[in-house]
């Protein structure tokens, strides 16, 4: 048994919020300066180019690439070896969600309720936290935020099982066409397929944590991705939606098992902010 002390989990996490918010991971960075050098479209250039400026200035300066800091999204693997002593797993994430962005200065976007009393709590908590339990004594997290720009640009669609590969793809193609220069383009499209409704969308959101450039290890559907991205990046939405080559960095995938009747499909969509961090306890 590995025991974990509730007051370690706090202090990752506040600096998880902060590292995240301020420095853009090695491959979402990469991607883009890949997407640069690739770039035929002039305005497009001059677009590709602030975003690189901005996340210089944002990594050296240790300030926000974004005002939008972003629900905060959290991915945790909870090994069965694994006591946390102190207090609970869900309280230290929200406790150092808390401390991050309050002592980092990072914008409180969370409102208390989303119809009858939409006060901001000022600390952008509650966290949104999905735990996996897996064996072994490891716990690891992963903060994924998730600005509401592009969040506001992802869609559901429960779709027939005779729409087949087709109709998913055109699905997923015409979520980010339509979604144009709103989610902040070029994008990271995730995409999840299978399970229910609810599943689809949690598949979708983890789809967005596989590192730009890697596909996904069923070939099926690899090449699922590669076509998406040809065909999303042909519509010549471009950055920011003002048109050239690049709309998306990338697309992910992730699929599960489902009923008979159904094909769900969900859509999630980061902006090029691609903000992610993980940690290791």
């Amino acid at each position: 048994m590995k025991i974990i002390q509730y007051s370690t989990i706090v202090s990752a996490v506040k600096k998880m919020c902060i590292d995240a918010a301020c420095t853009l991971p090695e491959d979402v960075l990469a991607r883009i300066k890949q997407a640069r050098n690739g770039e035929p479209f002039p305005r497009a250039q001059v677009i590709l180019d602030q975003i690189i400026e901005n996340a210089d200035i944002a990594n050296n300066k240790r300030v926000p690439i974004c005002q939008d800091t972003g629900f905060a999204l959290f991915f945790v693997k909870l090994g069965d070896g694994v006591k946390i002593e102190g207090g609970t797993l869900e309280d230290a994430v929200n406790e150092g969600t808390r401390g991050g962005y309050v002592d980092g200065y990072l914008r409180g976007s969370i409102v208390s309720d989303p119809i009858f009393d939409r006060k901001n709590t000022h600390d952008n908590t509650p966290a949104m936290i999905h735990i996996d339990l897996t064996k072994g004594d490891g716990l690891e997290i992963t903060l994924l935020p998730k600005g509401g720009g592009s969040e506001n640009m992802g869609a559901l669609g429960m779709l027939k099982p005779s729409d087949g590969l087709r109709g998913v793809m055109d699905f997923v193609k015409n979520t980010v066409i339509s979604a144009g220069g709103n989610p902040c383009p070029p994008v990271v499209v995730g995409v999840g397929v299978g399970g229910t409704a609810d599943a689809a969308c949690l598949l979708a959101k983890k789809a967005l944590l596989r590192p730009l450039g890697e596909y996904h290890n069923d070939e099926r559907y690899a090449q699922l991705e590669k076509e998406l991205l040809e065909e999303i990046n042909a519509s010549g939405v471009g950055p920011q939606g003002l048109g050239g080559k690049h709309t998306a960095l990338w697309v992910s995938a992730e699929y599960a098992p489902c009923h008979i009747a159904s094909m769900p499909v969900a859509v999630s969509i980061n902006c090029h902010a691609a903000r992610r961090v993980s940690a290791r306890l």
